[in-house]
């Protein structure tokens, strides 16, 4: 898959852009299937669920932004499924939407109902908010720690080689300093980027690319 890995959607002109490149066509054409399951494992979750579903939350633009169809793939109902009945329809959808939340919790789904396993076959985008993006990586690093997957660790899906470390100086929180993105990075011991909300990294045959109109910096080990 192409991927769009972003601290809050697309946040800006210069993320939509990208965005439209990579589908290669404009939204209005794109078919995009939403993943709201890192977010029930939040406080508050099911109702920030239906606000992503929704297109109800205008500070992390994704399902809002005019898709041809939109629908929803649950990664906890999946694994009481036929894959005849989901997998043809992923194969088949131009994006792939996946929200935030706690990246533990939704990389343990990912696995779980194995559309992790099906991710590298992909030939649509991936688009990835906060915890949706963090995933993607080999690990996350205590800092983002919360809930326990039962074998422990924090270890995501390892598709690309670099960690993040989204929301670099929000208001909303405090330890999200650069100060602290710095210890973190040190404690991850491999690539890792810090991003803002107005910034996503584009990764396509391996390659990164920043797309900001924010402030990110890029941690080597």
């Amino acid at each position: 898959m192409k991927l769009l890995l972003t601290s809050a959607g697309i946040k800006n002109a210069s993320i939509h852009t990208a965005l439209v490149n990579l589908l290669g066509k404009p939204i209005a054409e794109c078919s995009a299937l939403c993943i709201p399951t890192g977010i029930y494992a939040l406080r508050n979750g099911p109702i920030m669920a239906y606000q992503f579903i929704a297109g109800q939350e205008p500070r992390c633009p994704m399902c809002e932004l005019g898709w041809k169809s939109l629908g929803v793939l649950e990664l906890t109902a999946l694994p009481s499924l036929s894959k005849d009945l989901w997998v043809p329809l992923v194969e088949q959808t131009d994006v792939l939407l996946v929200n935030g939340g706690d990246p533990l919790y939704l990389a343990y789904w990912m696995r779980q109902s194995g559309l992790a396993d099906l991710l590298p076959s992909l030939n649509g985008v991936y688009v990835g908010l906060s915890a949706g993006s963090m995933i993607m990586t080999p690990n996350v690093g205590q800092h983002f720690v919360e809930w326990t997957p039962p074998t422990g660790g924090d270890e995501a899906l390892g598709v690309v080689d670099f960690s993040i470390f989204p929301h670099l100086d929000h208001e909303m929180l405090p330890y999200n300093t650069l100060a602290h993105a710095e210890r973190w990075a040190t404690s991850i011991g491999h690539a890792a980027y810090a991003i803002d909300d107005e910034t996503a990294l584009q990764v396509v045959d391996g390659r990164v690319d920043v797309i900001s109109e924010g402030k990110w910096k890029h941690f080597m080990p």
